[in-house]
């Protein structure tokens, strides 16, 4: 296992980023501590309030209002589980800061040819790549500085953003609830 980064150290890459942050969203469910509740209350139906996601929220604002760009692409399944359902929802949230979070059936990712795994790319220069559990749990992120895959990663980057639609469209015509 490469070395991993986890906790502050993680929570650090979106400080010192210069102009932009990339994620490749793969997951169907990602089992994070602070979600579980939250999570629950949804599937039970409930509100699951964003409090929990407030400190998140407030580091994707300012990393923005500094002129930063914060952009992701989320590769999913024709029905989504509920695990995404429930990150559908919270995505509203991630839009209001200024976040860019797009879609991408996981169909046309297969044809693309994107990766099977999810990575964060900074300021095209540094991959994150993340590492969970087979049930979702994150186990860090090993970063590379490889130029070559740097380089590899960017073109995947820009090939999903290309075929990717925005959230608003994406959730047009769809009930969100909560």
């Amino acid at each position: 296992m490469p070395d991993l980064i986890t906790g502050e150290a993680f929570g650090r890459l979106f400080e010192n980023f210069e102009h932009t942050a990339w994620r490749l969203e793969t997951r169907t469910l990602y089992t994070v501590d602070e979600e579980q509740e939250p999570f629950a209350r949804h599937r039970r139906g409930e509100n699951p309030g964003t409090e929990w996601f407030q400190p998140w929220l407030d580091t994707m604002r300012r990393g923005i209002d500094q002129g930063k760009r914060i952009e992701r692409v989320r590769v999913v399944p024709d029905v989504l589980t509920d695990y995404l359902e429930f990150e559908l929802w919270l995505c509203q949230f991630n839009v209001q800061v200024g976040e860019d979070i797009r879609y991408l059936s996981q169909d046309q990712a297969d044809t693309l040819g994107l990766p099977g795994y999810d990575y964060w790319l900074f300021d095209s220069r540094r991959l994150g790549r993340m590492h969970f559990t087979a049930d979702g749990v994150p186990l860090g992120t090993e970063m590379v500085e490889d130029p070559a895959e740097v380089v590899r990663h960017s073109y995947l980057r820009d090939t999903a953003w290309h075929h990717a639609i925005p959230y608003a469209d994406y959730v047009a015509g769809r009930t969100i609830t909560r």
